[in-house]
């Protein structure tokens, strides 16, 4: 693949590689992540992630939860950290992303690395055969991949989730958040779709 085709959601992006470390208080909590070049928003936590992070429902009872598409890690450890009962899956098909959640989680809960999974594949592709269902799953989605990757992916969404679980993910309005909000109305009626926050041109979504 040449290189001016590269994207963050690449499974080895073919980069340069340079060692960032990023610093953010996240719900009142200091974190330390390391990242790396060819991962998305390397040089600091985007602003649709830490809005998400900061408006998004974590359960305070023991459940499963997953961060799909993790990147290095931000969404996923801040999950662990708030529910600390709770079982966390991290997901993303980029290897250089891979590699930075788990060293972030050596960094940032150094004593709970057996309740938090960091598995290495296409969305859902590392749950097959796993017989895994999940209380909550949180996600930004990678828009420039296209809208209806995104849909695609949605329609797998309902088959992850336990009876009364939801999904959580953050979208700019510039990119199509009316649009999905309506689609999703439309496409689940019986479903409960809310809009947490509306903060800076983006949106949270609590869906299911």
């Amino acid at each position: 693949m040449e290189r001016k085709n590269q994207h963050y959601s690449t499974h080895f992006p073919d980069v340069k590689l340079k060692v960032y470390t990023i610093s953010e208080s996240l719900r009142r909590h200091l974190y330390i992540f390391k990242t790396l070049t060819g991962v998305f928003s390397f040089r600091k936590i985007d602003l649709g992630t830490k809005i998400l992070i900061e408006h998004m429902f974590i359960p305070n009872e023991p459940s499963g939860l997953l961060d799909l598409g993790c990147g290095y890690g931000p969404i996923g450890i801040v999950l662990a950290y708030e529910s600390p009962n709770s079982v966390v899956y991290l997901i993303d098909i980029n290897k250089n992303a891979i590699w930075c959640a788990k060293e972030n989680l050596k960094i940032n809960l150094p004593d709970n690395k057996k309740r938090v999974k960091v598995l290495s594949g296409n969305y859902f592709e590392p749950l097959e055969n796993k017989d895994l269902k999940f209380n909550g799953i949180y996600m930004n989605p990678p828009l420039r991949e296209g809208r209806k990757a995104f849909i695609k992916l949605l329609c797998e969404i309902p088959d992850y989730l336990k009876p009364n679980g939801f999904f959580q993910f953050v979208m700019k309005k510039k990119m199509g958040a009316l649009y999905m909000f309506k689609f999703l109305k439309d496409s689940y009626p019986d479903k409960k779709i809310d809009i947490l926050c509306k903060r800076s041109g983006y949106w949270v979504f609590n869906c299911f």
